[in-house]
């Protein structure tokens, strides 16, 4: 018999794909959706206290000035929209550091991002007292960028910026430094810092964040990713190559990097140092979508709070009647899959 010819992303023992790529990205975008959706039936309903699901859905129906309805329509509402935001948020802004970055391993937890902008809330409320949000919003942008600048300059001595591994290393140095200092500031003016006790290891019951405004933030944001995923599809082909395709890439890495700023200063605002949400969802949403960061975005915009609601009700559930904040979470689910990243990478250096 002739040998059989197996063409090239085939398997001989798995079916091939049904749905061509117009209806496959759809349709997981419109299961992430689904998706989402329990993830926020089951933030409503899953909490830290036992409520049962009938109650829970008439106080939801139906609020009153009970502490239960409060503990439901205000705790547990708001918890939810900031974890949507949060996740967002983070999600976004991997896919587009991965992609302007041209690095797998990019995530702004990993590359000192997030403790950048931690570090100048606590910097800037040691020498100001506590702000109000709008100013904590400023000087985790301020961080953020001095952090992101710091990284890639710390980078460039000896050595090269195209290595991920270095990339991450040195990330991963300046978020020890900054997590000592923000500990130091912290332990030495504790009553200025005591709101920030759960804020400081990652944690969505901040309760005095206008949540309208931080909407919109990061709506501007994951709008603004999704008109330069055309751009960084051409500047993942190389900076010479995206020129020739007309691709202005000193002024889309200068937008991107204000993508980046703003959104994670927004999710650090509102909730802490959350990290490895911008590695695992732009992560999965590649495998599911391909090179086509379009896609990737708006399913990371999806992905992103599935991930930090899963992270935080299991939280609830875990530590009953006390809760695990779910920055200390997602770095357990979150470390092994860096892992996994960094050995495949090694093998195929190899």
């Amino acid at each position: 018999m002739p040998e059989r010819v197996i063409r090239e992303g085939t398997h001989p023992f798995r079916p091939r794909p049904r749905l061509s790529p117009l209806l496959r990205r759809p349709a997981v975008l419109l299961a992430a959706a689904i998706l989402l959706a329990l993830c926020i039936l089951a933030s409503l309903f899953v909490g830290s206290s036992r409520i049962p699901a009938d109650q829970v859905a008439h106080y939801l129906l139906h609020p009153d000035a009970s502490n239960v309805s409060y503990n439901i329509n205000v705790l547990r509402v708001e918890r939810t929209i900031i974890g949507v935001l949060v996740g967002a948020a983070l999600a976004v802004s991997g896919a587009v550091m991965q992609a302007v970055t041209r690095n797998p391993l990019a995530e702004p937890g990993l590359l000192g991002v997030n403790a950048g902008a931690s570090l100048g809330i606590v910097l800037g409320t040691a020498a100001l007292g506590v702000l109000p949000v709008p100013g904590q919003l400023l000087l985790a942008a301020g961080g953020a960028l001095v952090a992101t600048a710091l990284v890639q300059v710390i980078g460039m001595i000896g050595g090269s910026t195209s290595s991920p591994v270095r990339l991450v290393l040195i990330g991963v140095a300046f978020s020890a430094f900054a997590g000592a200092v923000i500990r130091g500031v912290v332990l030495t003016m504790p009553n200025l810092f005591r709101t920030f006790i759960d804020w400081e290891v990652g944690s969505l019951t901040r309760a005095d964040i206008p949540l309208l405004p931080m909407m919109l933030l990061v709506a501007l944001g994951t709008g603004a990713a999704l008109l330069l995923a055309g751009a960084l599809d051409n500047i993942a082909l190389g900076d010479d190559v995206a020129a020739a395709l007309g691709t202005r890439v000193g002024l889309v890495r200068g937008l991107s990097l204000a993508v980046i700023t703003l959104l994670c200063a927004t999710a650090t605002t509102v909730a802490g140092p959350i990290g490895f949400v911008g590695l695992m969802a732009p992560l999965t949403a590649s495998w599911f979508m391909g090179p086509h960061r379009g896609w990737i975005v708006a399913l990371c915009a999806l992905g992103g709070p599935v991930v930090v609601l899963a992270a935080d009700v299991l939280g609830r559930v875990l530590a009953r009647p006390g809760e695990m904040q779910v920055g200390l979470l997602t770095a357990f689910v979150g470390s092994p899959v860096l892992l996994l990243m960094v050995l495949r990478m090694k093998d195929r250096a190899s």
